[in-house]
């Protein structure tokens, strides 16, 4: 059977227009009962990455949720809303929750706030409770690219379903993107949601999924319960082929798709209005460019690393917390990072707030990006 998706316009995040546009894409699905059941319990999880404005595009967007909760509340449904974002200290959480306007948004919805501090063990990762304590789950990825896995939706969005700093542990047990993209299609098959809705209204591009990203008006919002088939969408609609991103390789390996859009059903919109010929790409982007021969071979000289822009940093120690390796410290008032120790996860640019971390190429990536 195809996988079925409906994909509608929508352009700026004014609730009435919103509203009617999410409730035309969930209605060409079947409606919310086709996922949903009434008087059910709800876990509903954005992308809430750090404590960034909506305007920003890093987090997904408080009117979507918004949108997302009133349809769940014609329903009667309990709901709870929460995320586990990159920092996880309780001060940090209220500060997310407090910038990207969800706790605004659940004051005035009168839903309950969650925090993710409570793991439950399943296949040997410590997921938040909720997901056993609600009957379905309710996916609400923010579009964005990513400088280690090229693209942040359906699947990646599960990440934050991890509690606490177990995250850097992940990182670096699989610290190259393909063996993280594998944890990913693991914890996919784990914890799959029971509707992914993506905000793709407005996207971030470039050097995504924080700070350095840029926002981009790529006007529609995708849903579906098949997030492999959403991600393979995502990509056709940055300019990629499927199998340039990770996780959908690895999905095409274990028969979860064949990354064919014979196989996806898009109900709604045409999927070719929403094609980005000029979608700015994350610059790791250009090792999926290279052929695999070639690549290993030159694997070693063609380089992506973090470097700190010392006039934005605050000494915040963000990205001291978050490292996986412990490869940053303060060293003489100003950030330093051991690059013997650094694996390249951009975990540090994720976090920091202030677009103080950059992505510098070696001399070879430099020359081969303007030759591509």
């Amino acid at each position: 059977m195809k996988s079925k998706l409906a994909l509608v316009s929508c352009f700026d995040y004014d609730l009435q227009e919103l509203y009617k546009a999410l409730k035309r894409a969930v209605d060409l699905l079947g409606g919310i009962n086709n996922f949903i059941r009434p008087k059910s319990k709800v876990l509903v999880k954005p992308n809430l990455l750090q404590p960034a404005l909506p305007q920003q595009a890093i987090t997904t967007h408080p009117e979507l949720i918004r949108a997302v909760i009133r349809i769940l509340k014609e329903i009667d449904c309990e709901i709870y809303l929460g995320d586990s974002p990159s920092s996880w200290n309780k001060e940090d959480i209220e500060e997310v929750y407090l910038r990207c306007g969800i706790k605004k948004i659940a004051k005035e919805e009168k839903i309950e706030l969650i925090n993710f501090n409570q793991p439950v063990w399943k296949n040997n990762f410590p997921l938040t409770k909720y997901l056993d304590l609600c009957d379905y789950f309710i996916s609400l990825p923010k579009f964005k690219t990513h400088n280690f896995t090229i693209l942040t939706g359906a699947i990646k969005n599960l990440f934050g379903l991890v509690c606490g700093p177990y995250k850097i542990e992940l990182h670096r047990k699989y610290p190259n993107p393909e063996d993280f993209s594998k944890m990913l299609i693991d914890l996919y098959l784990t914890a799959k949601p029971d509707l992914t809705i993506v905000d793709g209204i407005w996207a971030l591009e470039a050097d995504g999924p924080a700070t350095k990203g840029i926002p981009k008006n790529t006007g529609f919002i995708l849903v579906g319960n098949d997030g492999v088939s959403i991600d393979v969408i995502l990509a056709l609609l940055m300019g990629l082929k499927p199998q340039d991103i990770p996780t959908n390789q690895e999905a095409k390996k274990r028969n979860l798709s064949n990354l064919s859009l014979e196989d996806i059903e898009i109900l709604g919109d045409n999927l070719f209005d929403f094609l980005n010929k000029d979608f700015k790409l994350p610059s790791t982007s250009l090792l999926k460019k290279i052929p695999s021969p070639i690549l290993k071979v030159l694997r070693e000289l063609i380089k992506f690393y973090p470097k700190i822009k010392h006039k934005n940093c605050s000494l915040c120690g963000r990205c001291i917390s978050i490292c996986p390796q412990k490869a940053i410290e303060i060293k003489n008032k100003r950030i330093h990072i051991n690059y013997s120790q650094c694996i390249h996860c951009f975990c540090c640019q994720e976090v920091c707030i202030y677009k103080a971390i950059i992505i510098k190429k070696s001399i070879l990536a430099k020359l081969l990006g303007l030759m591509s």
